[in-house]
């Protein structure tokens, strides 16, 4: 896959477009891909993505936009999956956010991208103030000559697939209906560094991945399944939350312990899938009492998965 980043989108040869944040990747999100990647090479086109960095409300309004289902790694490596030829990472900063609509169309579609087939949703606003509409879209379709498609919204298990959808369903523990959403686990990835060390004074050593989401969109006590050690997964128990026992911080944090391991994993990428949410995280007034409540999750992390006591 062709990755390109910056202010001024350049493809190298005409191209099959879709836009948007595609956050999470979600079941919506794949079907648009999908039917992009077959459109493409019905067309003999490459299949081409245009996204934000940062998404447009974390640009506008910080403090209340709604946290990130991915990171923006994730995110790469979750449309390299689906068959995306060239993803243009665009840079939203103030420039592009008062780009009008015509100058959207001119610069970014026509000029930039060079699209010959628009594949969007059905709700799809751009522009200054989210000005153009799907009208714009078709007259400037028939004035440049590309073709213009929308996207029915997707539906599962009787519910609109959308990431906010997905993020409510994190936020209340519902890992099945998350699972439903997104077509998979849900799943957090990050690099693994040097923490307090106070998991193995407790005797539950664990691993901790830098989050690199503005906040994590779920908080709790999580049996997992853990991706990158080995040729196949292992098991564990993760804590993911602001450790309220321990610290005041106020900066998230994600540790993993795996069952039955002892080895060095500083620097590793990993990848934590989310399997069961066991509880919430609680304060407790020793860490002799926080100690005997690991122990526990363990023992119910290790019934959920069917992880045997020897590993």
């Amino acid at each position: 896959m062709l990755l390109t980043r910056g202010s001024t989108p350049a493809a190298p040869r005409p191209v099959a477009l879709t836009i948007g944040n595609f956050d999470g990747v979600h079941r919506g999100h794949q079907a648009v891909l999908a039917h992009l990647v077959r459109g493409a090479q019905a067309r003999a086109l490459p299949a081409a993505l245009l996204t934000f960095e940062p998404h447009p409300r974390e640009f506008f309004t910080p403090a209340t936009a709604p946290t990130r289902l991915s990171s923006l790694r994730e995110k790469i490596e979750l449309l390299a999956e689906r068959g995306i030829d060239h993803l243009h990472v665009q840079r939203f900063d103030r420039r592009f956010a008062s780009l009008s609509p015509e100058l959207f169309i001119e610069r970014v579609l026509v000029q930039g991208l060079r699209t010959r087939w628009l594949l969007i949703g059905d709700d799809f606003r751009f522009g200054a103030k989210r000005a153009g509409d799907m009208s714009q879209l078709a007259a400037a379709a028939r004035r440049h000559y590309f073709e213009l498609e929308a996207m029915p919204t997707i539906q599962a298990g009787g519910v609109r697939v959308s990431s906010s959808e997905v993020r409510a369903a994190l936020a209340r523990g519902d890992l099945a209906t998350a699972r439903v959403l997104l077509g998979r686990n849900y799943s957090i990835s990050g690099r693994v560094r040097h923490g307090e060390k106070l998991g193995r004074q407790l005797g539950f050593a664990t691993a901790n991945l830098r989050i690199n989401h503005n906040r994590p969109p779920l908080t709790g006590i999580f049996a997992v399944r853990v991706h990158g050690i080995g040729k196949t997964a292992r098991d564990g128990v993760a804590s993911l939350g602001y450790r309220p026992t321990v610290t005041d911080a106020g900066r998230a944090l994600l540790e993993v312990h795996l069952f039955d391991f002892a080895g060095d994993l500083y620097g590793r990428h990993l990848r934590v899938e989310f399997l069961h949410k066991l509880r919430d995280e609680e304060r407790y007034d020793t860490l002799d009492a926080l100690k005997a409540q690991i122990a526990r999750d363990c023992d119910a992390a290790r019934g959920l998965l069917g992880t045997p006591i020897d590993g």
